[in-house]
């Protein structure tokens, strides 16, 4: 039986989220401390006694997933489970970064860094309001992919997130993901909604905070990952010296999330532990892989309970 620890991306965010594992494990507050300090600022308060508005900015919302995957991570580790107990790691968006800690890559400190410049620079790159993203039910990649480029006309629309056979997300400017919306149910679109998102992700409106980006990875050194990780842009294993490359690609590309799982499912993963806030990738790996197991571990109970299932 082969394992994948799997890192999720926003809109996992929830007030409190890691809390329960800061008091229960030492080794889990250490990992909150460590991205604090990180950051000069007290994140771990604003994750646990915060407003949710201001935990959802995206400058915020990144490192703070990424702290809690982490500190999960953390409390396995003092269970006696490794990352060494999977076969692959992989993460949706910014749970890359989470994947690529875990798996030691990255260190945490970084990671925060990194993130806090990747959210700011998502931020920044598009004025709120010019963009939008929405969520396409019912219609596979190839349908969206043709809705996107009917919808864009002389504006940006892409197909952004390919999270499962039935859900896909377009982004761009807001004129033609609405669009899109509208020319998706046409299709035969089971639904098509805004999300409430702050920036277009995962499209080409995105390249000022991909410059970003390559400009902070310069700085960060990367080692060879313990654990091989899966890459949302390639939905395959990036080498030790792409890593830097993918990151880059992932801010402007697709998330191809759907490909990502298959490609694990194709090396033999079986089950999938979802390592942080929410069970949301756990419900896309089961839509996309109905006969993989998954198992999502956010709380002290859990973390026990996986630690069990490891053996």
């Amino acid at each position: 039986m082969k394992r994948a620890f799997i890192f999720p991306g926003q809109g996992a965010q929830a007030v409190g989220m890691g809390r329960e594992l800061a008091d229960a494990y030492p080794e889990s507050r250490a990992v909150f401390q460590q991205v604090d300090d990180a950051l000069g600022e007290p994140l771990s308060k604003l994750i646990w006694e915060g407003d949710a508005e201001t935990l959802t900015l995206t400058a915020n919302a990144q490192p703070a997933l990424m702290a809690t995957s982490m500190a999960v991570m953390a409390a396995l580790e003092a269970e006696g489970v490794g990352v060494e107990k999977a076969s692959f790691v992989a993460g949706h968006s910014l749970g890359e970064y989470s994947a690529l800690a875990a798996s030691g890559a990255l260190g945490v400190g970084d990671a925060a860094r990194l993130l806090r410049v990747r959210g700011e620079a998502m931020q920044k790159a598009v004025p709120v309001g010019v963009g939008a993203m929405a969520a396409v039910l019912g219609l596979d990649i190839n349908a969206v992919q043709a809705v996107a480029a009917e919808a864009a006309g002389d504006e940006v629309c892409q197909a952004a997130n390919d999270n499962d056979p039935a859900q896909v997300v377009v982004s761009g400017h807001k004129a033609a993901v609405e669009r899109a919306c509208e020319i998706a149910k046409a299709k035969g679109a089971k639904r098509a909604i805004l999300l409430p998102v702050s920036a277009p992700f995962h499209c080409e409106l995105m390249q000022p905070a991909a410059d970003a980006m390559y400009d902070a990875l310069q700085d960060v050194t990367i080692a060879a990952p313990k654990v091989p990780l899966v890459a949302n842009v390639i939905a395959a294993t990036a080498e030790p010296d792409q890593i830097k490359s993918v990151l880059v690609q992932q801010v402007t590309g697709a998330v191809r999330w759907r490909d990502s799982v298959e490609f694990m499912v194709q090396n033999g993963v079986t089950e999938f532990w979802e390592i942080g806030a929410g069970k949301a990738l756990s419900g896309m790996v089961r839509r996309i892989a109905k006969e993989a197991e998954t198992r999502a571990v956010s709380s002290p109970d859990d973390v026990k309970a996986a630690a069990e299932a490891a053996g």
